[in-house]
């Protein structure tokens, strides 16, 4: 199967259709989509499948922040040994080395902003390369990962009609 792309599109948009649905969206056989499935995962590709959750929907408490993080690095350390360092605490969701201003990027998550700010304060910040972080708490999520939220939300606003 040539088509990685396309499959790996259609995974992005929903990763619970069966290999049916994928085999006939792609013009090839189930068994086609479940090898190349298989080599996706095999090559690294793809890493795991995962639900886009609204939390503001759920009856659970979540935060979470965006955590900025400037390093110094020394002759013996680089930038892979500081990010196994900070991606391997469960409450690191996401982390990226980034251009610009600042050197990682790290989506933080806690049951509450106490939790979070304990973590960056007690976990983060003391590690010693680590020689600045700003945290931005997230206060409403209006899209993740190309899913709008925006359907169910309340509009509050009055409506105008001719």
């Amino acid at each position: 199967m040539t088509d990685q792309r396309e499959l790996l599109e259609l995974l992005l948009e929903d990763a619970r259709q069966s290999t049916a649905d994928l085999a006939r969206q792609t013009g090839h056989t189930e068994a086609e989509v479940e090898e190349a499935i298989a080599d996706l995962e095999a090559a690294g590709v793809v890493h795991g499948y995962q639900a886009v959750v609204d939390w503001a929907n759920a009856d659970e408490e979540h935060v979470e922040a965006h955590v900025e993080l400037n390093v110094e690095l020394d002759r013996e350390t680089k930038y892979d040994d500081i990010a196994g360092r900070i991606a391997n605490h469960p409450e690191v969701e996401t982390l990226r080395l980034v251009s610009g201003d600042y050197d990682f990027s790290a989506v933080v998550v806690g049951d509450s902003m106490r939790d979070v700010s304990g973590f960056v304060a007690d976990r983060i910040a003391p590690i010693p390369e680590v020689t600045q972080t700003v945290t931005h708490f997230v206060m409403e999520t209006y899209k993740d990962r190309g899913v709008d939220f925006g359907d169910d939300r309340d509009d509050d606003r009055l409506s105008v009609s001719p």
